[in-house]
């Protein structure tokens, strides 16, 4: 592992010496393409860094150890015992960052959120869902752009699907999809009772139209007028698209654009990103019944999480992971439960040799 690291420093040397080459910042798209593969390595580099910190000092250490002076070799003891966990901690860490990326790790995504059982109450939570994820988009500093909006009242979703661009937003969203849960009293309710409301999230990385080749004899294409409660989010014209693709019998609509061919060509893209996770989920799955991967089999229909409002708290049920804090989870401040689930699918990855 030793000589994997010392190469890798080596390559984050040469660069960062490219980077410090004022010819380089003349190309822009280079320098940015650099800056990016450095940044990457950064992390492994630091930590490496430190092991061999570590290293040096436990092996001066037990030279003292042996070295003859009583009181030295106390202190020397005391010093490796002291930095042996140091160094294991260190050492895993860095297994860690070895293990190979998802190659969809920084493609950009679609977020699909759909309200389930619950009636106007999984609408309500599905929109709340929505806000959490523009407000965590914000804070990553991406872009959240809505290209199908579909609610039955104000503030009640039936489904939205919104286009997520910027740096690694597949790798952080992606384990995202499944069934999320809402226990809470409804204003409606009189009694006091909590209700229990669900509602899906599908995060898929966005795949072009030319990646994927498809037989124009297997699309149905429709235009409608826009409709739906509206408001900020759907023009109504008749420049809404529905796309079927007969031989799935995948549905993909798309209303919030003005222009027919941009509408037509949002749904397109979300079509040829369904295809393609569907693949995508069949080598998934088989790939989790080999490994019982509990984070990152993708299963949609497994419910995930639970937000009990009563309780102010979040429990995500692949890890076991529960946070009271629930006000600011909702406020986009979710960072802390998706890097729990990166770590422990990196964890699962390096147990089962992937």
């Amino acid at each position: 592992m030793y000589e994997k690291l010392k190469s890798i420093r080596e390559k984050f040397d040469s660069l960062t010496e490219r980077l410090a080459d004022p010819e380089i910042h003349k190309d822009r798209d280079k320098m940015i393409s650099i800056g990016k593969e450095r940044a990457k390595l950064e992390p492994i580099v630091n930590k490496f860094t430190e092991l061999l910190n570590i290293d040096d000092n436990i092996r001066q250490a037990k030279e003292l150890l042996n070295g003859g002076d009583k009181d030295l070799a106390e202190m020397a003891k005391n010093e490796i015992e002291e930095l042996s966990p140091v160094q294991e901690k260190l050492l895993e860490e860095i297994k860690l960052l070895l293990v190979p990326k998802d190659p969809n790790d920084d493609k950009n995504i679609y977020l699909e959120i759909r309200a389930g059982t619950g009636g106007d109450e999984a609408g309500l939570f599905a929109g709340e869902l929505y806000r959490m994820y523009q407000r965590y988009a914000e804070k990553m500093g991406w872009t959240f752009n809505t290209v199908d909006y579909n609610e039955t009242g104000p503030n009640v979703i039936k489904e939205v699907i919104v286009e997520v661009s910027g740096d690694e937003v597949y790798g952080k969203l992606k384990f995202e999809s499944g069934v999320h849960r809402v226990q809470r009293v409804p204003e409606t309710e009189t009694q006091g009772r909590v209700h229990t409301s669900a509602a899906s999230v599908a995060i898929l990385p966005i795949t072009e139209v030319e990646e994927v080749e498809i037989d124009p004899n297997d699309l149905k294409i429709d235009t409608y007028r826009s409709s739906g409660a509206g408001g900020q989010h759907v023009n109504k014209t008749d420049s809404a698209i529905r796309i079927t693709h007969l031989p799935t019998n995948l549905v993909v609509t798309c209303q919030n654009e003005r222009s027919q061919l941009k509408n037509k060509h949002s749904a397109m893209k979300i079509l040829v990103s369904r295809l393609q996770e569907m693949e995508h989920q069949k080598a998934s799955d088989k790939e989790s019944q080999e490994r019982k991967l509990q984070v990152g089999s993708g299963d949609r229909s497994a419910k995930i999480r639970t937000y009990n409002f009563p309780q102010g708290r979040m429990t995500d049920h692949r890890i076991g992971l529960t946070l009271y804090k629930l006000d600011s989870i909702m406020d986009g401040n979710i960072s802390d439960i998706i890097e729990a689930l990166i770590m422990e699918d990196k964890a699962e990855k390096l147990k089962s040799g992937v």
